[in-house]
């Protein structure tokens, strides 16, 4: 069945942006300094035009914070990741430093995005757009044959990109044995840094994710389809930062992206939840290994996936100068981890590249950086609960104007959740394409009948009801 469309008209997201108060516009001094910025480290630039670095992104996307290289030799892999170096463009002190920091991140709302840096910047002058010449942090990492990393480094280089890529298309010349040349070997990488990652006892839970998407003059939700080409290339990501974390573990200063191990009532639960529907828990297994095993769209799957986020609470950063803090490994990667990949849409990597920059090369932290580190965990924390309620009330009112209306009526439902006597059971319906609550006790795992009970746009709430045959 055709998913179903609905006016653009019928939507008004500027309402979740009053909301929570968000602000595309720019002050004009910020506005002033992003459109003529200074690139502060031009002097000590490396030309590696040289690269023929290629950037991956969703389609249509222009703040591109990423380009990458990979070459299979001898000994392993050699990767190239470039990054935007927003550091070097945005003025310490000044009026957009200001903004940036009060923002914390980029916030995507389906009809626009509010951005962290204004879009001059952003999706020109700082972006790794193809064929144009960009400052960047350009990180090498080498690895041996079996995908782990065995030295890396970071300098400040010219870089430009040879071609902008989007995941569809990438996975389409994989799939017929024809990938650009730049990153021939990312499937081997990839795979291999898959399967590292279950050694370290990393956990990668892949839920059916939600997305509203606009369709000329109408709107329509959908699942977010995730490639190998995804997975292959967040591998890249999640090693630049496992790199990035060790450089400041071992000089013992900067920001962390940290997660504590899961409790023991949360493995109990998924335990108990793997009992129920049936999936074999080898003895001595970890849940990472255990969830990287199934397969991948059958509704076990989700069911246990839905319950395994239980392993993946309190996660946050962690400043450090001097003495190390008392978490310091990211449960979920299975290592040490800091975000520094995507700094034109994320505050903290601007800073974390910026000692990890000054730690390889040798020379002090600039003040700007290091005195700014206790603040950032704060403002990190704040703008990371801010786009997760953004982004569930943008999905919460086209679920609820989707299913306008319809009150009363039964739908075809997978149960991703059980009732536990502190929540109510979660469904998913694939037509329309809907996540919501649903009272009674339908039994996880399975597939059944449930009636809408409520659809009201102005709560932007729905729930459904299930009633024992």
């Amino acid at each position: 069945m055709a998913p179903i469309r609905l006016p653009v008209s019928t939507f008004d997201f500027r309402a979740i942006r009053s909301e929570f108060d968000l602000r595309e516009a720019f002050f004009d001094d910020a506005m002033a300094e992003a459109a003529a910025p200074v690139d502060r480290y031009a002097a000590e630039r490396d030309d590696r035009t040289d690269l023929a670095l290629v950037t991956i992104d969703p389609p249509g996307s222009m703040d591109l914070d990423q380009a990458v290289h990979i070459e299979r030799v001898a000994s392993g892999f050699v990767v190239h990741y470039a990054i935007a170096d927003v550091g070097a463009l945005v003025a310490p002190g000044g009026a957009l430093d200001a903004e940036t920091r009060e923002r914390g991140q980029t916030y995507y709302l389906p009809d626009e995005s509010v951005p962290l840096h204004p879009r001059v910047l952003s999706e020109g002058s700082a972006s790794l757009l193809p064929n144009e010449t960009r400052a960047a942090a350009l990180w090498r990492i080498e690895l041996d044959s079996n995908g782990e990393a065995v030295a890396w480094t970071v300098s400040r280089a010219l870089v430009k990109s040879v071609a902008r890529l989007d995941y569809a298309g990438v996975q389409a010349d994989f799939d017929a044995g024809t990938p650009h040349p730049s990153i021939a070997a990312l499937a081997e990488f990839g795979a291999l840094r898959a399967q590292a990652a279950v050694l370290r006892g990393s956990i990668d839970i892949t839920l059916p994710e939600q997305e509203v998407v606009r369709d000329g003059d109408s709107w329509r939700i959908e699942l977010q389809g995730r490639t190998d080409v995804d997975a292959w290339n967040a591998e890249v990501s999640l090693l630049t930062g496992m790199c990035a974390a060790r450089i400041m573990l071992d000089a013992r200063v900067g920001l962390l992206r940290t997660l504590p191990p899961a409790s023991e009532d949360a493995l109990a639960t998924l335990r108990t939840t793997a009992d129920t529907l049936g999936i074999e828990w080898p003895a001595g297994a970890s849940a990472g290994a255990v969830l990287a095993g199934l397969p991948r769209d059958a509704p076990e799957t989700l069911a246990m996936m839905t319950e395994a986020t239980g392993l993946l609470r309190g996660a946050d950063y962690a400043a450090f100068d001097g003495e190390l803090p008392p978490v310091t490994e990211h449960a979920g990667i299975g290592a040490p981890y800091a975000h520094v990949t995507a700094p034109l849409r994320r505050l903290s990597d601007r800073y974390a590249t910026e000692v990890c920059l000054a730690v390889v090369g040798d020379t002090e932290i600039p003040v700007w950086a290091r005195t700014a580190l206790p603040d950032l965990p704060a403002v990190m924390r704040s703008s990371d609960s801010t786009a997760s309620k953004v982004d569930r009330a943008c999905i919460d009112l086209t679920e609820a104007t989707v299913l306008a209306g319809r009150v009363g009526e039964e739908f075809g439902a997978l149960v991703l959740r059980g009732a536990d006597g502190k929540r109510d059971a979660e469904v998913f319906l694939d037509d329309p394409i809907v996540i919501g609550k649903c009272t009674g006790e339908p039994p996880e795992g399975e597939k059944v009948t449930v009636r809408l009970t409520v659809a009201d746009t102005d709560s932007r709430r729905i729930q459904f009801g299930y009633e024992s045959p």
